[in-house]
This record gives structure tokens, sequence and C-alpha cells, in this order.
């Protein structure tokens, strides 16, 4: 994602991550994970809820499939991170328009399953 930044903000898009992490912790959270972009604190995960962002059986979460992205990871000269927090929780991705419309949802059914960057960039586009 970061890497095609520039794109997302030519389309008019603002990328904001929403972590479950406590307030306190949002600035060390951005320097770790999401320097340069915002990051804003959901700790009872109401948008997470009202996104349909669900918590994954332990086994999608750290079973063979993500395993085996986790290995490309380390193949590709990428490193793991000490897991923190619920790892069971799941994540997406949300576009969300002028007024605070919902206009695309992307929800992951497991810690490998993001939609490409290229899908985000389509949905921005205009029709």
């Amino acid at each position: 994602m970061r890497a095609r930044l520039d794109e997302i903000t030519e389309l008019g898009a603002e990328v904001l991550v929403v972590t479950f992490s406590a307030q306190r912790t949002l600035a060390a959270y951005q320097r770790r994970f999401a320097a340069p972009l915002t990051v804003v604190a959901d700790p009872d995960r109401l948008l997470y809820a009202a996104f349909g962002f669900g918590r994954g059986s332990v086994w999608r979460v750290w079973g063979w499939r993500p395993a085996r992205k986790y290995i490309e990871l380390l193949r590709s000269g990428g490193k793991l991170e000490r897991a923190t927090g619920d790892t069971l929780q799941l994540g997406g991705n949300a576009i969300v328009g002028p007024g605070g419309r919902v206009q695309w949802i992307y929800a992951g059914s497991g810690p490998d399953d993001r939609p490409e960057v290229s899908d985000i960039l389509e949905q921005l586009r205009p029709m």
C-alpha cells in the first residue's frame, strides 16, 4: 500500500489505519507499522463491527495458509514481528466517501487475506 500511496492521494483519497490498540500506544504503533499514514484507535472495535470485520478461528489465523505467507515474507527478506494484542481479530479495507457514505468494504477472512492495491485503486477511480 505504501509503495502506491502517491496513486491513492492523486485520486483524492487518504489512507487511514484503524487499530484496536489503546490510544496511549498509537504513536509507537504508527512508528513501527504505519508510518507515514494516519493511525486512529478503535479500542472498542466499533468500526470493526460496523464493517463486519469478525474474528477468525485459531486454525484460520495460525494454520498452514498464513504460515505459507509468513514463509514467503521471510524468503523475500522480510522479518516477522512478535504478535501483540488479539491475534484472532480480523481486519479488512473500506472506502468511505464524502459525507461518510460507505462505498466499498473488503472483510478479510484471515491475516493473509487482503485485497490487491490495484483492486482498491479501481474502487477509487471515478466510474
